[in-house]
């Protein structure tokens, strides 16, 4: 069994005792995410918050990475309801996936549960939308479903709140905001970056089998004339970011696996997009690279397309295949790529053929697997096959 990095701080029994009626206070519900929202969501204010052991959980069981792995993506709060395990838990049972992807921290900066490290704790970054994510993750286990932490890195409102000097500002020293009002980290605010190692050493000794990183970069949208990055200054995004990788990589390489969600784009453009992803920056640090695909995210005239959206099996086949070529040419495998995939109506209306013509796209491509992303979790059964 790996073992788990050590926690870094240490509180003592006496400090943890007199952080409880603040750590009360501060653990609320919040707003859920306008995107997350769904008619199954069930209440959960109010309820009583029960401390939990805050020992690391060093026997703790984990899956080896199904190859191939096929996955989907679940939110925090459809992961947190009793209607999870009729919908969701039946697809997996029912059909060829083998894994879910579950929102530990998303883009609002909040934990999807209440932490067990102290530090975590008296923050009160979490939130009980799981109510009992130990034993989710070991049902999921008992069906031998790989489960896979996902934590949003440096788009998060939260830790901007609680830390104000870590955010990217305006050129007048505003707190900067993109076009939906959210702030972000600078990715070059180091001390943020033990956060996030906080975050990854709690989803793992809770028994997610791996991290999985996302807005791992710097801002894409917003008025990007107006931004100011107080730590990262004028060194290249690229040069912030590949420490941060390998950070990532130093800290995990002999616990657990790990995952970096990056643009589609990044498969076939020629520079950092602006955000400081590379794609082959991503190769040797970590484990799985996966590329954001939807043919629906590509613009007008990409791959002579009027509209990309419409050719989902094209746009993923030729993305892929010029993501392996790449990587493979600077002594990568190819076999670390896997694709999310669309499973979502933008651009176009997704049917099962289109959704299954990405699947394809990407065997066709020399890649075994691949991940599907619907923001509601309502998956196409008929684009998969059967088990």
């Amino acid at each position: 069994m790996k073992s788990l990095p050590k926690y870094s701080v240490y509180i003592g029994v006496g400090v943890i005792i007199l952080l409880i009626p603040f750590v009360l206070l501060k653990v609320q519900s919040k707003t859920k995410n306008a995107e997350e929202i769904l008619p199954v969501i069930e209440s959960i204010k109010n309820e009583e918050v029960v401390l939990e052991d805050t020992t690391p959980q060093l026997t703790q069981k984990y899956i080896e990475t199904p190859e191939p792995l096929k996955a989907v993506y679940i939110s925090s709060w459809v992961a947190g309801t009793e209607s999870f395990k009729n919908s969701v838990v039946q697809l997996i049972e029912r059909t060829e996936i083998n894994a879910v992807i579950i929102d530990v921290k998303d883009n609002t900066g909040k934990l999807s549960f209440i932490p067990n490290d102290p530090v975590l704790l008296s923050l009160g970054v979490g939130e009980k939308r799981i109510r009992n994510i130990d034993a989710l993750i070991q049902e999921l286990h008992d069906k031998n479903i790989y489960v896979i932490a996902r934590i949003a890195v440096f788009q998060d409102p939260f830790y901007v709140k609680y830390e104000p000097n870590f955010a990217v500002r305006t050129t007048t020293g505003a707190i900067w905001v993109d076009r939906k009002s959210v702030p972000w980290i600078d990715p070059g605010a180091k001390e943020y970056w033990e956060h996030i190692i906080r975050v990854s050493n709690e989803a793992h000794s809770r028994g997610f089998d791996e991290l999985n990183y996302d807005y791992i970069r710097f801002p894409s949208d917003g008025n990007l004339k107006n931004i100011v990055y107080p730590y990262s200054k004028e060194t290249s995004k690229r040069d912030i970011l590949i420490p941060f990788f390998s950070y990532l990589h130093e800290t995990y390489k002999d616990v657990a696996p790990i995952s970096a969600d990056v643009f589609g784009m990044t498969t076939v453009g020629m520079d950092d997009l602006g955000i400081g992803q590379v794609l082959v920056d991503f190769g040797p640090y970590f484990d799985y690279i996966a590329p954001m695909v939807y043919p629906s995210h590509y613009a007008p005239g990409a791959f002579n397309y009027k509209n990309p959206a419409n050719e989902p099996y094209e746009v993923v086949k030729q993305s892929m295949l010029e993501a392996g070529r790449r990587l493979e040419e600077v002594g990568i495998p190819k076999s670390k790529l896997r694709p999310w995939l669309q499973d979502f109506n933008m651009g176009a209306t997704y049917t099962p053929e289109m959704v299954r013509a990405q699947i394809e796209a990407t065997y066709d491509s020399g890649l075994t697997s691949w991940m599907l992303w619907d923001p509601a979790n309502t998956y196409t059964e008929k684009a998969l096959l059967s088990n």
